[in-house]
């Protein structure tokens, strides 16, 4: 079954594109021209991710994404005309699971968008396996992340990040290495991303995020899940 595609944004030109683009490639794409609209939109039916222009006639894209994130997991990609670092930091800061900035080229926007759905991990029900640490759960086929045995929310992208720190316990992982790891596009060597996903994890799985106990950062090297935490 083809996956479901809701696109909020108002311009008209490079929605047609991006719908006519990602058709071809077999997804099927609902086009909001408001944020009103689309809100309305993902009560009703149920898409397996969003692309939100940061900038609507209604309403402020990074309000909505607030809201969104608030009731649901989609996954959510941020487009923007302004490119602005701070904009990208704040938008992952409040949930969205990548940013791409206009103008784009569309197979970027494919990509990036298929890296988003297989991190949500959608279709195929894959088995449940339980990494455990002690008292963090980390559930690979239900995509769930526990602490005592309370589910804590994180975003598709911040899970995959720490998995991909998990399994490899111990290990200094530099952000390239982790990049390369996630498969994703490579972020830019400025590009703070990957430390504003580290921080929102460690305020979900930490009892005290400024003094982390189970994601170390390694200054000027990068960052090492502490395998042998008994907490």
């Amino acid at each position: 079954m083809a996956e479901r595609i809701l696109m909020i944004d108002d311009d008209n030109r490079l929605a047609g594109m991006v719908s006519d683009y990602l058709g071809g490639a077999g997804f099927r794409v609902t086009v909001a021209g408001t944020g009103r609209e689309g809100e309305a939109l993902l009560k009703r039916e149920t898409f397996d991710a969003v692309i939100l222009d940061l900038m609507l006639p209604d309403a402020d894209g990074l309000d909505l994404c607030r809201k969104l994130r608030a009731s649901s997991d989609v996954p959510i990609l941020m487009l923007t005309a302004r490119g602005e670092p701070m904009d990208r930091v704040v938008g992952l800061e409040i949930g969205a699971d990548d940013y791409l900035a206009k103008p784009f080229e569309p197979r970027e926007l494919q990509a990036r968008l298929r890296a988003i759905l297989r991190r949500k991990g959608g279709g195929g029900g894959p088995k449940s396996e339980i990494l455990r640490f002690g008292r963090l759960e980390i559930d690979k086929g239900a995509r769930v992340v526990r602490v005592d045995g309370e589910e804590r929310t994180i975003t598709s992208y911040q899970f995959a990040i720490l998995l991909v720190l998990a399994e490899r316990a111990g290990r200094v992982l530099s952000r390239d290495a982790l990049m390369d790891l996630l498969k994703g596009e490579k972020l830019e060597a400025f590009d703070r991303s990957v430390d504003v996903h580290i921080s929102r994890i460690r305020a979900a799985i930490e009892d005290d995020p400024k003094k982390p106990r189970r994601i170390l950062t390694l200054r000027g090297t990068g960052y090492v899940f502490a395998k042998d935490q008994d907490r």
